[in-house]
């Protein structure tokens, strides 16, 4: 496995991404998603190994995953070139896709949201989150640039 894809935190745009994903976090929430001392890419590093589920997609009319962290990769049973090459909605069954859609429309509304629903890996296995945060992304310049989603409690069904 080459190091780009095995370190993403590693590469200049999942460094700045990860950058908007802490500022927008702590814009529409208030607080921090974790601890922001040190270089951009040490933050960086840290937000990859972090101990939560982090998801983020960009603004495509299907919008395609653009970051997920070591956790969310392994939740999912997928590498990193594969999560960052699949439309997001693919992670949720299609009997739950309605609740879904509406979920995104609230947070894009008002800049986040809170939710809880059941999700599928790329193998099959369902697993039901609780408790998750799906917020805005912005830019340097303040211009949307997708949405992300982290939680910590979650369990297969």
């Amino acid at each position: 496995m080459n190091s780009i894809i095995e370190f993403p935190w590693q590469q200049e745009t999942i460094i700045i991404h990860s950058q908007h994903i802490l500022h927008s976090f702590q814009h529409w929430l208030g607080y921090s998603l974790l601890d922001v001392s040190g270089s951009s890419a040490e933050i960086a590093q840290r937000l990859f190994e972090a101990p939560f589920i982090l998801a983020s997609h960009g603004t495509q009319a299907n919008p395609i995953f653009n970051y997920g962290n070591r956790k969310a990769l392994e939740q999912w049973e997928m590498s990193w070139e594969q999560f960052t090459s699949i439309p997001s909605r693919k992670t949720a069954e299609a009997v739950v896709q309605e609740e879904r859609d509406r979920l995104l429309a609230e947070a894009a509304n008002k800049g986040f949201s809170y939710f809880s629903g059941v999700r599928i890996t790329s193998t099959g296995k369902r697993f039901q989150i609780d408790d998750g945060i799906l917020w805005n992304l912005f830019d340097d310049q303040h211009q949307y640039c997708g949405q992300a989603a982290v939680y910590s409690k979650c369990k297969f069904i």
